[in-house]
């Protein structure tokens, strides 16, 4: 939960702004301005999403209404869009949430492997759920990965199509992480869901290492084979989402030596334990608390009130 600045807006459609959902530094890399906001009334806060400024509003409203019309357990919800609006927006009831790259921060370094692990069959069950339907994500990477109490979910759905569409360079292009990108799609290609294993084996690398275009030594040992076979330029070469969903489940053995890290604290995800480390569970408690006694910024109490 980050402050506003003089540039960020007071309401986005009914709602007045709290805060931030991004860190600054990370908001290049980021294909959505994010921030979390409460009604006029105050009986609703909601996280609130609308396009950058470089990205054309119709595309991007066209795939917030194809994700509001989704209904894939592990994929970010969106309960309202408004596409007419200028600029347009979507919005979902609040949930305290951390971006994976505010969670690495918040944990001081990369998270302990069996967080990895444990994220990477969560996120990849969720594609392949969505990839069974016949929808590709094609907005997979570390900002697209919002950590909660509940595990891990995917937003920035259709932000890769968002940005361009199939045939024009997208590699460069605001909001998208370039190491994230499929070679295919980078230039061009129509996202497919080999495309998102690809995305996804880059979050995984960047979870594990903070960066997601590693080398195979700098990976710990049991993700090695699974990040890199993800990572594949060769789009037939990629495990599919459900294949590495049930690798990464398997259990693995356990190191001889003390982990390095505190415990991961186990948290519920659809009945399932989920571990996030203590650092960030306390992170999650402290901005459940923030909101509760957060205030709009003045200009948007003035014009709440006329």
């Amino acid at each position: 939960m980050e402050q506003l600045r003089q540039d960020d807006p007071a309401w986005i459609g009914p709602y007045a702004v709290l805060a931030r959902v991004d860190e600054e530094r990370e908001r290049q890399r980021t294909p959505d301005r994010r921030y979390i906001a409460r009604s006029a009334d105050g009986r609703r806060t909601v996280l609130v999403h609308a396009p950058r400024t470089e990205t054309d509003p119709a595309r991007w409203a066209a795939e917030a209404e194809q994700a509001r019309r989704l209904s894939v357990l592990g994929f970010a919800p969106v309960t309202e869009v408004d596409g007419t609006a200028l600029p347009p927006w979507y919005a979902a009831p609040y949930t305290p949430v951390l971006p994976l790259t505010t969670a690495l921060a918040v944990h001081g370094g990369p998270l302990p492997e069996a967080v990895v692990r444990a994220l990477g069959s969560a996120l990849a069950s969720a594609l392949a759920t969505a990839h069974a339907q016949g929808v590709t994500h094609a907005g997979v990477s570390p900002a697209a990965v919002l950590l909660g109490p509940d595990g891990p979910l995917l937003a920035s759905f259709g932000a890769v199509r968002a940005v361009a569409p199939d045939g024009a360079q997208r590699l460069g292009s605001p909001g998208l992480d370039p190491g994230c990108l499929a070679p295919e799609q980078a230039q061009g290609g129509r996202p497919r869901p080999l495309g998102d294993v690809y995305a996804l084996g880059a979050v995984l690398s960047y979870a594990s290492t903070g960066y997601t275009v590693p080398e195979r030594e700098e990976l710990p040992a049991s993700l090695r084979e699974p990040v890199t076979a993800c990572l594949a330029g060769d789009a037939a070469r990629r495990p599919s989402a459900a294949d590495l969903a049930a690798g990464l489940a398997a259990p693995t053995p356990q190191p001889q030596s003390p982990p390095r890290s505190a415990a991961p604290v186990p948290t519920v995800l659809d009945g399932r334990s989920f571990p996030l480390p203590a650092r960030i569970v306390a992170a999650l408690a402290r901005q459940s608390a923030a909101v509760l006694v957060a205030q709009p910024a003045a200009h948007a109490q003035e014009v709440g009130r006329s």
